[in-house]
């Protein structure tokens, strides 16, 4: 599958996956602290900008950061007014974060020059094979999620 004398990492899908995930990403975090907030700042947001609380550790999970970290992260979006913690109804030692309206008017902005910023990179590929390339991704992820578990 690796061309003959080429370099390790020029055929390593681990490395393959940081790298094109490094140079699809860098530009538009520009964006992001441009509009005041972190990566995982960005991550949290835009997680609950479907409109579903997520306790810590599900926001954790999604956003690829610790627990602790991440509720950092929730401290400071929740003193800037983005986030909101309540009860959880089925665990009480669980806390749900939300967006705040001010959290939603925040993020929406991003939300769209995100999708503005895929567009342009999957351009480069064509409906069918950035339909292909996002399929085999998700594949991926829930091959090794299942092998992951217990």
């Amino acid at each position: 599958m690796s061309a003959a004398g080429a370099p390790f990492v020029d055929d390593y899908l681990a490395y393959l996956l940081a790298r094109a995930s490094a140079l699809v990403s860098d530009e538009f975090h520009r964006e992001v602290a441009a509009a005041g907030l972190g990566v995982l700042e960005w991550r949290v947001l835009a997680t609950l900008s479907d409109g579903r609380a997520r306790t810590v550790n599900q926001l954790a999970d999604i956003v690829l950061a610790k627990q602790p970290t991440v509720t950092k992260v929730i401290d400071r979006l929740e003193a800037s007014g983005y986030v909101v913690r309540g009860e959880s109804a089925t665990d009480r030692r669980q806390s749900l974060v939300s967006l705040t309206r001010a959290g939603i008017a925040h993020v929406t902005p991003l939300l769209d020059s995100a999708r503005r910023h895929e567009a342009r990179v999957l351009a480069r590929f064509g409906q069918v094979q950035s339909a292909q390339l996002k399929n085999a991704l998700r594949e991926l992820i829930h091959q090794m999620t299942d092998c992951r578990q217990p």
